[in-house]
C-alpha cells in the first residue's frame, strides 16, 4: 500500500450549455460511477467534461510491474519477498536501500524498521510504518517483533502530533488484500492526521481529496522534527 491513490470526480455539461466561446460553460457534476464515461457522453447523453490526474500514471504503472514481478516468481501479486529492485514489495526495496531515503520520502529508519509518508495519501502527513522483515499478518511476526512494530508506530504519532498539531489521528491496518491491502504480503501501518471539516462537500459529493502539501514539504517538516526527538526514542 503505497497503497492510497487520489480520486477523480467525473462531470458533465448541462444540456443547455451556450457554444459561445466566449461563455465559458459552467461544469456542474453529474450522477454516476465517478471518473466513468462512454462514447454516447455523460449522464442523459450529455458531453462530459475530463479532469485530468496525470499524477496517477506512476500508481497504476507501478502496480503493474508489482504484479508482473510476482507473476515471474510464481507468486500471485502484492509479494513481499525477491531480490531489490524487484517490485515485489516497494516496502522492502526501501528498506534493502537506505541510501534512497529522501527519494523514498522515508523519514525514519531504525535497526528494525521504517516510518515513510504514503505516497499517494489520504491526507497530508499520512504515515506509514513497516518493519524490514516482510510479514503478511501480525501473528506471523514474534512477540518481539511486534512490540517494536507499535514503539514504531507510537514514534509515528509522537511525529504526527508534533509536527502538524491534528486534533485526530486514524491508526489502523488493513490485513490481507480483502482488507485493503495494497501490499499483503508486507504488513503495515497507517496514520493519518485528521482535523474537524477536512471531510467537506468536495469530498463528499466531488469525491475528490484535496492534499494541500507536497510530499517533499511535509517529509522536511517530519525530518525536522525527528531531529529534536530522536533522542528520546533511541
Amino acid at each position: 500500500m503505497r497503497a492510497t491513490s487520489p480520486l477523480t470526480l467525473g462531470v458533465s455539461a448541462p444540456a443547455h450549455s451556450s457554444p459561445d466561446p466566449a461563455k465559458p460553460t459552467q461544469v456542474q457534476p453529474r450522477s454516476g460511477t465517478p471518473g466513468f464515461s462512454d462514447q454516447a457522453g455523460g449522464a442523459a447523453g450529455r458531453p462530459h467534461a475530463t479532469l485530468h490526474a496525470p499524477w496517477r500514471l506512476e500508481y497504476l504503472e507501478s502496480m503493474g510491474e508489482q504484479e508482473k514481478a510476482a507473476a515471474k516468481a510464481g507468486g500471485t501479486g502484492g509479494a513481499a519477498d525477491g531480490p531489490p529492485g524487484s517490485g515485489a514489495s516497494f516496502l522492502l526495496d526501501y528498506w534493502r536501500d537506505p541510501a534512497a531515503d529522501e527519494k523514498n520520502h522515508v523519514v525514519v529508519r531504525t535497526a528494525e524498521g521504517i516510518i515513510l509518508l504514503n505516497a499517494f495519501p489520504y491526507a497530508s502527513g499520512h504515515l506509514m510504518v513497516a518493519l524490514g522483515e516482510p510479514r503478511p499478518t501480525l501473528l506471523d511476526y514474534t512477540p518481539a517483533q511486534r512490540a517494536v512494530l507499535w514503539r514504531l508506530v507510537d514514534c509515528a504519532a509522537d511525529l504526527v502530533t508534533r509536527t502538524l498539531e491534528p486534533q485526530g489521528i486514524n491508526i489502523g491496518v488493513n490485513q490481507g488484500r480483502a482488507a485493503g491491502a495494497g501490499v499483503p504480503g508486507h504488513l503495515h501501518v497507517h496514520l493519518v492526521p485528521r482535523w474537524g471539516g477536512d471531510t467537506n462537500f468536495i469530498t463528499v459529493v466531488g469525491q475528490v481529496r484535496i492534499i494541500p502539501a507536497s510530499l517533499e514539504t511535509m517529509a522536511d517538516r517530519y525530518r525536522a522534527t525527528w531531529a529534536k526527538i530522536r533522542d528520546r526514542w533511541a
